[in-house]
């Protein structure tokens, strides 16, 4: 049983959206599912509905809020959009091939993207999502509904993982991630 005190937070990323299935990084355009997408969130609110979830939290961007709309339509669950759970910010690269942008994505971990933000500034903005979120939600199970900077910022504030390492390591997706936020975790 969690403590008072302790937040669990399930992350998810959106589903497929048509800038994915196209090769395209998409950063803080909003971009939309594809069809495949559309049935993957369907899939995503079987997997939830039923998990437990007091709360959906989602990146503001339409992918996201798309991917929860179709995931929790007609449930009770309140769903909060928030900003801060955004992509990292690829600048003038928004809408490049993937191989592009993320091919070279340690030269970005502390230099901005051309007119964007860095990684590391991109998972800060993250983490000031999880500094707000501990006082309201305690004790309580919360989904978010992000993008791989969400993720990121989850494993280096939540479970110590290296920047540097998550940099390296290759995408692979999966049915959720689970993260538990204690008191303590929100002093960053």
């Amino acid at each position: 049983m969690l403590d008072a005190m302790a937040i669990e937070l399930v992350f998810e990323t959106h589903s497929i959206s048509e800038d994915n299935e196209s090769g395209r990084a998409t950063g803080w355009g909003h971009g939309r599912l594809s069809e495949r997408g559309r049935a993957l969130a369907v899939e995503l609110g079987a997997r939830r509905r039923d998990d437990g979830i007091a709360a959906v939290f989602t990146s503001d961007l339409r992918r996201a809020v798309e991917t929860a709309d179709i995931a929790f339509a007609g449930a009770a669950t309140p769903i909060f959009h928030d900003w801060r759970l955004r992509e990292c910010d690829y600048g003038e690269l928004s809408g490049a091939p993937g191989p592009i942008v993320h091919g070279e994505r340690g030269r970005y971990l502390d230099v901005p993207y051309p007119g964007g933000e860095s990684w590391r500034s991109a998972v800060a903005r993250v983490a000031r999502f999880l500094d707000d979120l501990a006082p309201r939600w305690a004790g309580a199970r919360r989904l978010v509904i992000g993008h791989v900077a969400t993720r990121w910022a989850f494993e280096h504030h939540l479970n110590g993982v290296a920047l540097e390492e998550l940099l390296e390591a290759e995408f692979a997706w999966r049915e959720g991630w689970e993260f538990k936020l204690t008191d303590g975790d929100g002093d960053r």
